[in-house]
């Protein structure tokens, strides 16, 4: 069986019907009952709805599974204590592989949500357990194109002159299934997930200006106007740390590119991983009749 924590979310909703289709018993812990009747819709049975922070919900997670993939919380106070948890329940239930889903450069320290990661690594390393960790950069995620297709601007909360790598999450969940049911190959692996090239906010407006047929431009925003946009949460404390980390993701990209490699995806994937480009027109485009 494996344990696929976070299993609504943006990977989750991606790699678990991979696992099903290749006859991969899951079982998927979720935080609402709204995320876990949409995984029962999509053919899971076993459907676990708690919190990682909660030790009795990881004791149920963990019992009988004979791997996980650990999607932390990114951006919750909770995520490295709720990760060294994990860790140390499966250690003692006997887990047979631990594959982690980490960030690209975890050993950047200014970086809240990667100083966080680097040490539930460093935990996993540390554990005696058979573990894969894979580090994907930038996400290309369909919310960042919105502003764009409604006012012809493409925003982003950090200079629009630094470089970024990007990758797209079908793309790295076809990696995290491979790895889950490959099992022992790739044991002790630590993976960089990028997609080649390297973009400027410049570059990545042109390319969909290119896709939709009409002007597109890059404009700068403030961290705490991005952060306005989206953070919902009602508890003042969560809030507070999203904004640190949001506002510490602005003034490092600001003055540093945060760029990688895509060969370790491009040997993972057996082909050459989603573009940009590819990935803008599947998602703008309207598909062929």
């Amino acid at each position: 069986m494996i344990l696929v924590t976070a299993a609504n979310g943006n990977q989750g909703r991606l790699l678990v019907p991979q696992l099903l289709a290749v006859g991969s018993e899951v079982r998927a812990i979720v935080r609402s009952e709204a995320s876990a009747d949409a995984l029962h819709m999509a053919g899971v049975e076993d459907v676990l709805v708690g919190d990682l922070a909660d030790p009795e919900v990881i004791g149920r997670a963990v019992r009988g599974v004979e791997r996980i993939y650990h999607v932390g919380p990114t951006l919750s106070p909770s995520e490295r204590a709720s990760g060294f948890a994990l860790i140390g329940a499966a250690r003692a239930e006997g887990v047979e592989h631990f594959v982690m889903s980490s960030v690209l450069h975890a050993i950047i320290t200014d970086l809240v949500q990667h100083e966080v990661k680097r040490d539930v690594e460093e935990h996993l390393l540390s554990s005696g357990l058979e573990f894969t960790i894979l580090q994907p950069t930038n996400y290309m995620l369909a919310h960042r194109l919105k502003p764009a297709v409604e006012r012809g601007v493409f925003e982003l909360s950090w200079s629009l002159e630094r470089r970024q790598s990007l990758v797209a999450l079908q793309d790295v969940t076809s990696v995290a299934a491979t790895v889950l049911v490959e099992g022992q190959r790739h044991y002790g692996a630590s993976y960089e997930l990028a997609s080649p090239g390297r973009y400027t906010a410049h570059d990545l407006a042109a390319i969909i200006a290119s896709v939709l047929d009409r002007p597109v431009r890059a404009r700068e925003i403030d961290a705490d106007t991005f952060a306005d946009r989206v953070l919902d949460d009602t508890d003042p404390n969560v809030a507070a740390y999203k904004l640190r980390a949001m506002r510490a993701i602005s003034a490092r990209y600001t003055s540093n590119d945060f760029v990688g490699n895509p060969n370790v995806l491009t040997w993972l994937l057996g082909r050459a991983p989603t573009s940009f480009e590819e990935w803008v027109r599947a998602e703008l485009e309207p598909p062929a009749a």
